[in-house]
């Protein structure tokens, strides 16, 4: 089998157990309201297969257009009402049978592996084609939503979830003090150059030379115990720490904590994934929030977010001048390294991968919580849509209300963890595994 071939399985794989956490009265279920339910992914990821593949590459026609179809694309970008949400007009609030889109997922899967040998005969003439870049795009959007499953996991009630087959044990102590780290002016290149052959989506091109004046940035990120500070002393309720268009936000949707964060019987407990624990078992883990809670953080303790090309000079940048692929170096990505790819169920104390730090010192700029960062996600110069079946993947986004993040979380797949991978969501999205750290002025 080829290596795609091989590539596919896994992740086929590891898809099919994240979808075996939802209880079968729970796949209609939408825990988050501007997502779709369980069952529209469940078709979703093979219709995406077949459309860019299958049907767009190797112009097979389709056994199933419906499903082609209602199961294409998820959410429209511009949607902040959930009663606007994205669906086929005849399906508003139906969909077929959970048995049936099983069944055209698994005829998609079979079709895929079987005209895998036929896309390095389109090389020559289509772009996608061409180092199998569609492979990989259809392989990549797969494990970008096995993480964006499990946010509308997190969110289900209790007994709507099934419990993975091995014991999850979530870890605690060892986490690092902060401190600031001072680092100094110098280039950042971000994106990529298009040519080689290593996939990437079309915001990561072409590359971008910049240059970022010096600045002092948190060892690492902001924890549970160092936000519960912030809350309880009254700041998260101040009017005065967030922006107007955010503080109305906040007041719509009566936001006293993170999402994620709860309290009983005047005791405060944090939702992990599959279940509630106290917080102060998970004190040292980084803190998950939205965009809006930490600019309103930051300003509270008198500093900043840092931008993208300050997150690329922290993690990729060194005294001698030279970028390095990852924080840590040229290796590979490695589970000494950071807390992703799904070696754990959950984030880790900060800083408890200190083979991961970058040159500087600056602990787990990937891993353990997508980096929030102020930049808004915008083209870089001569950004090209190159991508001809999905020309609106990054370019519905160009909004100025999506902002960048960079990084990984515990459940990014190590693929998506390479410099110039950009992810991207609004300011007042609550819901995604996203840490952050604060840049001030050096002295």
């Amino acid at each position: 089998m080829s290596s795609f071939g091989e590539r596919f399985q896994r992740a086929w794989a590891r898809t099919d157990a994240l979808f075996g956490l939802v209880a079968p009265d729970a796949i209609l279920s939408r825990p988050i309201s501007l997502r779709h339910p369980f069952i529209f992914y469940v078709g979703h990821l093979p219709a995406f297969a077949w459309n860019h593949l299958c049907r767009g590459v190797l112009g097979r026609s389709s056994f199933q257009p419906y499903f082609d179809e209602i199961f294409e694309r998820g959410i429209d970008p511009d949607v902040d009402d959930p009663a606007q949400c994205h669906a086929h007009p005849e399906v508003p609030d139906r969909w077929p049978d959970l048995g049936d889109v099983i069944a055209y997922r698994d005829l998609v899967r079979e079709a895929v592996l079987e005209l895998l040998p036929e896309v390095e005969n389109h090389a020559a003439t289509d772009v996608m084609a061409k180092h199998g870049r569609v492979c990989s795009m259809v392989i990549e959007h797969e494990l970008m939503h096995q993480e964006t499953l499990l946010y509308m996991v997190q969110q289900l009630l209790p007994e709507e979830i099934l419990r993975p087959p091995e014991s999850v044990r979530y870890p605690t102590g060892g986490a690092l003090s902060p401190r600031p780290i001072e680092i100094p002016s110098g280039k950042v290149t971000l994106g990529a150059m298009f040519d080689g052959p290593v996939f990437g989506w079309d915001n990561e091109f072409p590359l971008l030379t910049l240059d970022v004046p010096d600045f002092a940035i948190d060892s690492v990120p902001i924890t549970n115990a160092e936000f519960l500070h912030f809350v309880e002393r009254g700041a998260y309720d101040q009017h005065a720490f967030w922006s107007e268009s955010e503080w109305a936000w906040k007041q719509a949707t009566k936001l006293a904590h993170p999402v994620c964060w709860s309290r009983q019987d005047g005791v405060w407990l944090y939702r992990t994934l599959l279940e509630f624990v106290p917080l102060r078992v998970v004190s040292e883990w980084p803190v998950y929030v939205s965009l809006a809670e930490a600019r309103a953080y930051a300003r509270w303790s008198g500093a900043r977010l840092p931008t993208e090309a300050e997150f690329h000079r922290a993690a990729y940048g060194s005294a001698d001048g030279l970028e390095r692929p990852y924080p840590w170096g040229d290796e590979p990505p490695q589970p000494r390294h950071g807390n992703f790819d799904f070696v754990n169920w959950s984030p880790t104390p900060v800083g408890a991968h200190s083979p991961g730090a970058s040159a500087w010192g600056v602990h787990e700029l990937v891993g353990n919580g997508w980096e929030l960062t102020d930049t808004p996600f915008a083209p870089f110069p001569r950004f090209s849509a190159y991508i001809p079946r999905y020309p609106g993947y990054s370019a519905d986004f160009f909004d100025g209300r999506h902002y960048v993040l960079k990084g990984a979380s515990w459940a990014t797949a190590a693929e998506l963890t390479r410099r110039s991978f950009r992810n991207w969501y609004q300011a007042q999205y609550p819901y995604v595994f996203a840490k952050f750290r604060c840049v001030r002025a050096t002295d």
